[in-house]
């Protein structure tokens, strides 16, 4: 039997869904900052990010009778940031690449000898396209897998690695001009 994960703030989520309104004021701000990181990560633009912010919060707490405590609210509203993230480039009209337009992604080579600043590679994080960033940002730093990658941005699995790949190459190219 799987032990039962203890939402750690079951009461303020309830004092929430009663209509509390210093209850919301918590939740946002024990959360926003994290979102905010996770939306900016992926749009790459503060403003686009802060707007993204917005709109998932809104949605959680319109929608927070659907939150059933089967995840933690941390994990349930980066999902939501997460899903705003791709819809809001998804507007923009920037879609990832098949990997069918492209030949074979050469092996990278791992390059132990050379470091780089947490500075240097946000910055160049920042400079790749918006398909490869988001991949690998779903991919480092978000924790998905390929498969939740493929239906999050409804591409084939195959096409998440490949996009991975081509980021991480890109990147090492990207901080190899520094």
């Amino acid at each position: 039997m799987e032990p039962v994960q203890k939402e750690l703030h079951f009461d303020l989520i309830d004092q929430c869904r009663r209509g509390e309104k210093h209850a919301y004021n918590r939740l946002y701000n024990l959360y926003s900052k994290a979102m905010f990181n996770v939306a900016l990560r992926i749009v790459n633009d503060h403003g686009d990010a802060e707007d993204v912010l917005q709109e998932a919060f809104i949605a959680a707490f319109k929608n927070l009778k659907a939150f059933k405590g089967d995840s933690t609210f941390g994990a349930w509203i980066k999902r939501i940031v997460v899903n705003k993230s791709i819809n809001h480039l998804n507007k923009k009209r920037l879609a990832t690449e098949s990997v069918e337009e492209y030949p074979d992604v050469e092996a990278i080579q791992e390059q132990s000898s050379v470091l780089f600043s947490v500075k240097a590679i946000k910055t160049a994080i920042a400079q790749l396209p918006d398909g490869y960033r988001t991949v690998l940002t779903l991919y480092l730093f978000e924790g998905y897998d390929h498969g939740e990658i493929s239906q999050i941005l409804n591409i084939s699995e195959s096409t998440s690695k490949s996009q991975l790949n081509r980021s991480k190459k890109k990147l090492i190219q990207l901080l190899k001009q520094k």
